[in-house]
């Protein structure tokens, strides 16, 4: 059995609490918009760490991860993205990335919106685990966990980092 632990779209905001909410987890999965990796992210998240690059990520991020990953864990294909839709929804890359390579679950980021879902085309789940930063329009802010076990994903947890809190740019400010 795995424990993973699941995010996305931090776009440079690493909460110290994802340390908590992962210290039990054997990988660690982000689905894009990084945004600029912190110089002790080997202490926030020590577990190996797999990630793809997002639509605001930078040359380093895009040169250091690919676009999409298939990763293959307790004889499950999963397969990792950042812009993908979701079923019924999927842009052409994601079908395409489906088709060839035939996940039992895909996980992608990209739109803020936590979504866990079975695909009927195709029957693999679909998991976006929102956003973990506090950049966008979401209003809370998510990671997931989840355990693979014997090819079957079980125990998944959402779990609420609080309310995505205002940047002062965001703020409209009216004179006195």
């Amino acid at each position: 059995m795995i424990r993973i632990g699941l995010l996305s779209d931090t776009h440079g905001h690493w909460d110290e609490r994802i340390r908590t909410h992962f210290h039990a987890c054997d990988e660690v999965w982000h689905a894009g918009d990084l945004g600029p990796l912190p110089q002790n992210l080997s202490d926030l998240i020590p577990q190996p760490f797999f990630a793809v690059y997002g639509n605001i990520d930078d040359q380093d991020s895009r040169n250091f991860f690919p676009a999409s990953q298939l990763l293959k864990r307790e004889n499950l294909r999963i397969g990792l993205m950042h812009i993908a839709g979701y079923p019924g929804k999927y842009t052409q890359q994601a079908r395409q990335f489906i088709l060839e390579n035939k996940p039992d679950l895909f996980i992608c980021g990209h739109s803020h919106i936590l979504k866990v879902m079975r695909c009927k085309d195709s029957g693999h789940l679909h998991i976006n685990p929102g956003a973990a930063g506090i950049s966008g329009f979401h209003q809370v802010r998510t990671l997931i966990r989840f355990n693979l076990d014997k090819r079957t994903i079980r125990d998944l947890e959402v779990i609420h980092l609080g309310k995505r809190v205002r940047a002062s740019s965001d703020i409209l400010h009216r004179p006195d």
